[in-house]
């Protein structure tokens, strides 16, 4: 998915300072994703409070949305760089096309995972079938080792483990003895856990991880935080264990994420991850070149051939692309690093 701000504020971000334990409450901000019909997100990071949660960098969480109302989701072709995207639906049905020649379909209970590397461009729309679109899109910041590695594609459909009162789906790395097979760069976790109203669960969990627990649906108490649909708990490193218990009233859904500190400074705009100001702005004039010349071979401009050589960093567009993001304007001055 992309970040359609319009003025997007560049970050840099770090993770918190450690403090054996520490639990913290996230609240959301809601976000448009376009016009003024458009759906709408909630963003609960990054944010001032937080930045990272291991190398989970971005939380958007949006629906139940009745797209007759909003359209759905409809996000033309737009570049990624330094980062894997995690798509994680509840309900409805996403059409996925990436420049590595990728046509997917993001379904309920399915993991799509993109990874950016370098450079790469997709474009996301929900199907004409859906009718009430449901889900998460997740950021994942790569590794400075790791941050130029070869774009990719993975989709992985978890089975469902049930556990005490619980229904846990594993994403990404391991939990209650089940492992994801997709690969990451960093160690990470990553799963939907469902609980029965009045349920409750308890985690071995590892000490090393930082932890965030996104409420879909319902209320839970997370390691005796309340946290109501939309908002976000986080858990700093020390813990071996975790405790979920769901409000007497309904059912709760979750979604568990985790993953070692990353330890590295990060500058997120748009849909960029880099380093510095520099580099963000080359991938935005890069971007914004390629787009404006879609086509390869003979009908390239002669001159940005000889600038920017004959290859494309974010690839080749697909045929059935009508039409791709422009990127924002960058600000007129370096933004102050947010700690």
């Amino acid at each position: 998915m992309s970040n359609l701000e319009t003025a997007p504020t560049e970050l840099t971000c770090t993770n918190a300072d450690d403090q054996a334990g520490r639990v913290w409450l996230l609240r959301p901000r809601e976000v448009p994703l376009g016009g003024p019909r458009a759906m709408t997100v909630r963003r609960t990071l990054p944010q001032r409070a937080r930045s990272l949660i291991g190398a989970w960098c971005f939380v958007d969480h949006y629906g139940p949305d009745d797209v007759s109302g909003t359209g759905g989701m409809r996000v033309p072709g737009h570049p990624h760089t330094g980062l894997q995207t995690v798509s994680w639906l509840f309900s409805g049905e996403v059409e996925h096309r990436d420049t590595l020649g990728t046509h997917a379909l993001v379904r309920p209970g399915e993991l799509n995972l993109m990874t950016a590397g370098s450079g790469i461009a997709h474009s996301e729309y929900s199907t004409s079938d859906t009718s009430v679109l449901h889900g998460a899109q997740l950021w994942v910041a790569l590794p400075e080792r790791h941050r130029f590695t070869d774009a990719a594609f993975d989709n992985y459909a978890p089975p469902v483990l049930e556990r005490d009162d619980a229904r846990v789906s594993v994403f990404l790395g391991s939990l209650l003895g089940r492992t994801s097979p997709v690969p990451t760069y960093t160690p990470l976790l990553g799963a939907e856990i469902t609980l029965p109203p009045g349920g409750s669960l308890d985690l071995d969990i590892d000490p090393a991880f930082e932890h965030g627990v996104l409420v879909d649906t319902g209320e839970v108490t997370v390691a005796g935080v309340a946290a109501s649909a939309g908002e976000l708990v986080c858990q700093d490193t020390g813990p071996e264990r975790l405790t979920l218990r769901a409000g007497a009233a309904e059912r709760a859904r979750v979604l568990l994420l985790g993953g070692e500190p990353l330890g590295e400074r990060i500058v997120m705009w748009w849909n960029f991850i880099g380093r510095n100001h520099e580099e963000i702005a080359a991938f935005r004039e890069r971007w914004q070149h390629e787009r404006e010349q879609p086509d390869s071979g003979e009908h390239r401009d002669a001159q940005a051939s000889r600038q920017y050589g004959a290859s494309r960093q974010y690839g080749e567009f697909p045929a059935r692309w009508e039409e791709t993001l422009p990127a924002p304007e960058l600000p007129n001055a370096r933004l102050k690093p947010r700690e």
